[in-house]
């Protein structure tokens, strides 16, 4: 059954998203970094991150923007349009771990058709990421 998208109308405040869990692994780190030109050793090379004091590569913020905003995209479909994405960094994303997104609708403004979704995205540690995306519906 496919899921249906939501109108602003049939939203209402307080209505969470569908978890969404993200494996973190080296090519999801190193593939995101490549591909937003960022060439910081510590996302790419393990005996580089190691040199920092790091475990092993880590996520760059923004991959994190990437994810989140295909959490929220991905629950709002095709026919809704970014506003707004505002997060903070929290605990770090190494290979190995997963990460959970969970999310809830906590405004909604008549005037543009918007809804704000506060979020978290957690791994093993904590909160790698925290935040809110605001997004107009049709």
């Amino acid at each position: 059954m496919e899921n249906q998208q939501p109108s602003f109308e049939s939203v209402k405040t307080g209505d969470e998203l569908q978890p969404m869990n993200v494996p973190i692994t080296v090519p999801l780190i190193a593939g995101g970094a490549i591909a937003t030109r960022d060439y910081f050793p510590g996302h790419h090379d393990r005996d580089a991150a190691r040199e920092l004091g790091s475990p092993h590569v880590f996520m760059n913020i923004l991959t994190t923007n990437g994810l989140v905003q295909a959490f929220v995209e991905g629950w709002a479909g095709p026919k809704a349009r970014l506003m707004d994405l505002k997060i903070r960094l929290g605990a770090p994303n190494y290979p190995g771990d997963s990460m959970k997104f969970t999310g809830s609708v906590t405004e909604k403004n008549d005037a543009t058709r918007s809804v704000v979704v506060t979020l978290k995205g957690s791994n093993s540690m904590g909160a790698h990421v925290s935040g809110t995306v605001q997004i107009a519906l049709p």
